[in-house]
């Protein structure tokens, strides 16, 4: 058994404040874009559709409720941000999570909303290209991101590992394949959208072993 598809890894991966806490997109995801150009839209549909794929699921054009359901904003300095029209009234506390965003120097950030259910209904991503940041291919960042939008992951979860990997011969990216099998475990039909109860972590390290020695075949 891999390690990180054991069930006390996969619990590790949902833990929130020592509380179990899944949930998965409820709804096809429709992403747009703001602040790149158009070869880098392209860069970046590809690779998040490559990457929802990983967990069996399409993109589309829009969405019933929302128009689009996955918004990414980049920016260069994250006051940027507050110039976006009506942004705040999508994202609550906006002016808060700049100011904290600011203080503590991060580049990236997820906000999500959740529909009725629990299940994740909006995800709205801010990237700042700045420092490191801006020295990380588009593939890349688009995958890693993308992939961590993908469920309700631990704020710690990939503090000590990324769970994506680049391919040295090519410069390509991809989610790396135990991860890629508690994804799409976790986007089994058989499986809640949303859980609450360890036990979930159980059955997905079940279904994600076996898809994990499946790779390996």
């Amino acid at each position: 058994m891999s390690k990180t598809t054991s069930p006390e890894a996969i619990e590790t991966l949902f833990d929130h404040n020592g509380t179990y806490r899944f949930a998965r997109w409820g709804r096809p995801i429709a992403p747009v874009v703001f602040g790149v150009d158009d070869d880098t839209l392209t860069a970046m549909k590809s690779a998040m559709a490559t990457t929802v794929g990983v967990a069996g699921q399409t993109l589309v054009e829009t969405d019933p409720e929302l128009g689009s359901n996955f918004m990414w904003f980049f920016c260069q300095e994250w006051n940027e941000i507050l110039s976006v029209p009506d942004l705040d009234k999508l994202v609550p506390n906006l002016d808060q999570t700049i100011a904290q965003l600011e203080q503590r120097d991060l580049n990236s950030h997820r906000v999500f909303a959740f529909d009725n259910d629990g299940a994740i209904k909006l995800c709205v991503m801010f990237v700042r290209i700045k420092g490191e940041m801006a020295d990380v291919p588009v593939h890349v960042l688009t995958t890693g991101e993308t992939f961590q939008a993908m469920a309700l992951w631990s704020p710690n979860a990939f503090q000590d590992e990324s769970p994506i990997a680049i391919i040295q011969e090519n410069n390509l990216c991809l989610v790396k394949p135990e991860y890629a099998a508690i994804l799409r475990a976790s986007y089994d039909a058989t499986m809640p959208a949303v859980a609450d109860d360890a036990s979930h972590a159980l059955r997905v390290s079940a279904r994600a072993l076996k898809l994990w020695q499946d790779m390996q075949q």
